[in-house]
């Protein structure tokens, strides 16, 4: 399941429904699918309106979102595999004792699944809080605020702690007024600004081939293929092994 930054832009009861409502259209957070307000959607013999429909669709092609949610990768639930089947047993209803059971633990193991993750979700609610508090601040201040970190990057780390006023510098300092590349920087925070500069001229759910990518990229800067390897390293773009073709990473 590849995360977008609408995934991560959504509220908890949104990421628990599988959808958000924007711009007059119900969007499945799971695979994109859009479904416009006040248009009718069938089912067999059934009709319904966009509202009822998205909830059928993400149980009819994704089983529903906590199933979903809950096999997504440790770095994006923080949860241990241990931590996930008693989530799911707990989901599914089953007792203390049938939990044990089929986790091969004692009853009073599973007591202590459930509180243990009761207090990881109030320590995330103070966690979520604070960090508001900080961001709020942060900007009441001129400190900036950071630019969201590609859903894409394979590890994320401090490179990717910019604000947007160090963007718009490291911009300006590597761009010439025509918008093209005059160097490619060593440094990686600064290199990481301009491949997300340069990863903007590619269109999202689009193919390219190889001809294109070094078209676009041309125009731009002189060492387009150093550059299209990059945005390939760093997780931008994505191709096929032979080359053949190149896309956007969500």
């Amino acid at each position: 399941m590849e995360l977008t930054e609408l995934f991560w832009s959504a509220s908890v009861e949104e990421l628990a429904a599988g959808f958000v409502y924007r711009d007059g259209f119900y969007i499945c957070l799971i695979c994109g699918e859009r479904f416009e307000d006040g248009a009718v959607y069938r089912d067999g013999e059934s009709f319904y309106e966009a509202r009822k429909y998205i909830g059928k669709h993400i149980a009819a092609e994704h089983g529903s979102a906590f199933d979903c949610l809950i096999n997504l990768d440790k770095r994006d639930t923080g949860l241990s595999e241990i931590q996930k089947e008693y989530l799911r047993s707990a989901y599914q209803k089953r007792s203390d004792r049938e939990t044990a059971r089929a986790m091969g633990c004692s009853e009073s193991t599973v007591r202590n699944h459930r509180f243990k993750l009761r207090e990881k979700a109030n320590q995330a609610k103070v966690f979520l809080a604070i960090h508001r508090l900080v961001e709020r601040n942060a900007e009441e201040e001129g400190a900036g605020r950071l630019l969201p970190v590609p859903k894409s990057a394979a590890m994320v780390d401090l490179r990717y702690a910019v604000t947007e006023a160090e963007s718009e510098k490291i911009l300006r300092t590597y761009f010439d007024e025509a918008g093209r590349l005059k160097e490619f920087p060593a440094k990686e925070k600064k290199k990481l600004v301009v491949l997300r500069r340069l990863g903007a001229l590619f269109a999202p759910k689009r193919e390219y081939t190889e001809k294109e990518v070094n078209r676009l990229l041309e125009r731009v800067c002189d060492d387009y293929v150093t550059i299209r390897r990059a945005l390939i390293e760093y997780g931008f773009l994505d191709r096929k092994n032979d080359g053949s073709c190149y896309w956007v990473r969500e």
